[in-house]
């Protein structure tokens, strides 16, 4: 949920997926290609990383961006614990850490051997946010891990999304709203999307807050702007 503290505003982002899905290296390669100050979001605190001695996180990363146009606005961003036995840290995070997230990255392990495992993990999303995606909380895909082999389409995940209800229609007013899907890789040296896909979700979260009061906006002259 959106707050508000001393005329600033903060948005809560939260990169959400299995385990090793990259939600990790995707922050850090963030920060880096932000720190710099030349861009349009730029970090405001260093990187907050509670996570275990293998690497793995073992509650949640944590880092703080601000607009560089729109000064009082900023973005804490998350990424919660992927491994199973953490379901409730994660609901943690999204639920009550700062506050209720307001928007969602799902990250996919794009490897094929783990396509059940992403859709475990989104299941789980759609049930921790109450079947609110795309209609209430601004929701976007990165196809993690595109510098493998043997990995998962725009159109294999697409499928997925439809089958879950997290694909809309043309004729749904909310198609606009559909997620966009980048295929990413989280590897500073090779990155691919991992500014542009958080640019996206953070307009999206201000969209939302400011033309749909906390909703999917579905006037034209709003939904026009996705397009430009």
């Amino acid at each position: 949920m959106v707050q508000y503290k001393d005329g600033n505003i903060f948005l809560k982002i939260l990169y959400y997926g299995m385990p090793r899905s990259g939600k990790t290296t995707i922050l850090e390669t963030l920060y880096n290609l932000t720190k710099d100050g030349k861009r349009e979001i730029i970090p405001v605190s260093n990187l907050q990383k509670i996570d275990r001695e293998g690497g793995a996180t073992l509650y949640f990363d944590r880092g703080i961006f601000q607009s560089t146009s729109k000064k009082k606005v900023y973005y804490r961003v998350y990424t919660v614990p992927g491994q199973r036995s953490l379901y409730t840290l994660r609901k943690k995070v999204f639920n009550k850490l700062d506050a209720e997230t307001d928007a969602v990255i799902f990250v996919v392990d794009s490897q094929i051997k783990f396509f059940e495992d992403n859709i475990e993990f989104l299941l789980e999303l759609k049930y921790i946010t109450d079947n609110r995606l795309i209609k209430e909380i601004p929701f976007i895909v990165m196809l993690n891990k595109q510098d493998l082999k043997d990995v998962i389409s725009d159109e294999d995940f697409i499928q997925i999304l439809k089958n879950e209800k997290l694909w809309f229609d043309p004729n749904n007013e909310l198609n606009i709203w559909n997620p966009l899907i980048y295929r990413t890789c989280a590897l500073f040296e090779q990155e691919k999307d991992i500014y542009r896909s958080f640019y996206e979700i953070a307009r999206r979260s201000g969209l939302y807050h400011i033309y749909g009061n906390g909703e999917a906006p579905i006037d034209k002259n709003v939904t026009n702007t996705l397009n430009k």
